[in-house]
Order: structure tokens, then sequence, then C-alpha cells
């Protein structure tokens, strides 16, 4: 005869089911409630209530870094690390209504323009952590390496996908327009991204050293280049930085190679 084969005891089985079933932040709690409740300590409802409410919140910030990855950021950056007052040209009040991503379920753009190292980028990230924290799909590219992308899946007669993956975005911010020469074909992908998003109503952030009324001369076709700022500014909070750099501010005059008392 067979030895009768032996089963696992029902606390392991359930243990063994919670983690095959992806329950990971359930099953250790399992034993300690199993004790609660039969000291009375707890009643079923309850205990399980307490395991869920765990489960949920570890589903939530596996979301969230999940989505954190998607989103590409070069660095993670709020708004609470934000130097307002080295940056007095920022109207504070009306970055921190957009932090609200209001304009998000309008559909309106933003497009930060500033000379390099002013804090663009900063706060496009913050409004994009935002975003992520709000649980939307968002995507941060630089303008070069994004065309660069587009172009490559048309190469290779992708784009019809590519373009999926761009218009799905909740938010997509674009970094450094004009930083980088793109060339015409660019610039013509450039304009079919922002005006598939334009049509969906989907939220754009563009960041760019160069004033909108000189993206002609970058992108080197002003029909283009016309075309792009008259979608992305139609329904559009615009914010100029007149600040200087961040990157320089610790920098004295003499290692800017400026004499004392110049300008003055």
């Amino acid at each position: 005869m067979s030895a009768p084969r032996v089963q696992a005891s029902p606390l392991n089985r359930l243990n063994a089911n919670l983690e095959a079933l992806g329950l990971d932040a359930v099953a250790p709690m399992v034993p300690d409630y199993v004790r609660l409740v039969a000291d009375g300590e707890r009643d079923l409802v309850s205990a399980m209530l307490d395991m869920t409410d765990a489960q949920l919140a570890s589903k939530t910030r596996a979301d969230d870094e999940r989505r954190m990855r998607m989103a590409n950021f070069p660095f993670v950056k709020t708004l609470a690390d934000f130097d307002w007052a080295f940056q007095p040209s920022v109207p504070r009040g009306v970055v921190e209504e957009l932090a609200t991503l209001a304009f998000m379920e309008r559909g309106d753009n933003v497009v930060l323009v500033g000379s390099p190292g002013v804090g663009k980028t900063h706060l496009a990230v913050s409004l994009g952590y935002e975003g992520v924290m709000a649980h939307r799909q968002v995507y941060f590219a630089d303008c070069a390496g994004m065309v660069a992308d587009l172009r490559s899946h048309d190469d290779k007669g992708t784009l019809a996908r590519r373009w999926r993956f761009y218009e799905h975005c909740s938010l997509l911010i674009v970094d450094e327009l004009g930083y980088l020469d793109i060339g015409k074909r660019g610039a013509d992908l450039l304009f079919q991204l922002v005006n598939r998003r334009y049509r969906l109503k989907r939220s754009t952030i563009v960041t760019t050293n160069v004033g909108i009324g000189r993206w002609g001369e970058v992108l080197g076709d002003g029909v283009t280049a016309s075309a792009i700022a008259d979608r992305l500014c139609h329904h559009c909070t615009i914010i100029r930085i007149t600040g200087r750099s961040y990157r320089l501010k610790d920098v004295g005059a003499a290692e800017m190679g400026v004499e004392e008392g110049a300008g003055e």
C-alpha cells in the first residue's frame, strides 16, 4: 500500500493560495490575524478589512512606482524643491494652480520660456510628478530625442504604432524645443504630433529657450513653426522666466569674467 498523501496545514495552504493570487501583502499578515481572531481581539470582517487595506496600499505604491518609471523623468523634483525667491519672475500662484491639474482636465497646454538653467525643466517635471501621483500617464522626452525616435519609426514603417504611444499619454512633456536643430523633416513630425494631441485634447508641456515668435528660425520653416505655435498656444498658459541660471548662482563675478562694478 502506498503511504497516505500528507497535505500541508490549512494555514500553509492559505498562504500559498494568497501568494499565487498575487496577494503578497496579505500573506505575511495571516498568522497574526488568525491569532487575533482566535483570541477575540478582532472579528473576521475587521481582520479581512485590515489585510485588504494593506494589499491595496501595496498595489497603489507599486502602480505609482511603475508610472514613475514609465514617465522617463531625468530627475524627480517637486514644487516644494523650487526656489521661488531665486526666480521671482515665476508666477507662483499660476504654477500652483497648474499643479491642481485642472489644465489637463481642459486639455490645455503649458509653454515655459527662458534661458538655460532658469528652472523650466524643474517646473515641467514637478507638474508631471503631480500627474503621476494623480494616476495619469505622463511621459517626458527631450525634443531632439523624441523627433529622432519618430524619424526612426517612420524609416522602419512603424510610425502609426508610435503615434498611438505619444497620443495616449495624458500629459506629454517636450523639453528644450529649439535647443538642437531637428531639421525640416523633424519639424514636420513635431507638427503632426502636436496636431494629433490638439485634436484629442491631450495636454502638452513644452520648455524652450527660444521665444515663440522665433521658432521659425530654429525649426527652419516659418509656416510649420507657426502651425505648431497656433495649436500649442490656442488654449495655453505661457510662463516666461527671466531670472539667472541656477547652475551659475554660486559663481562670482570674477569667475564669470565680469569686472567689479561693471554694468552699475
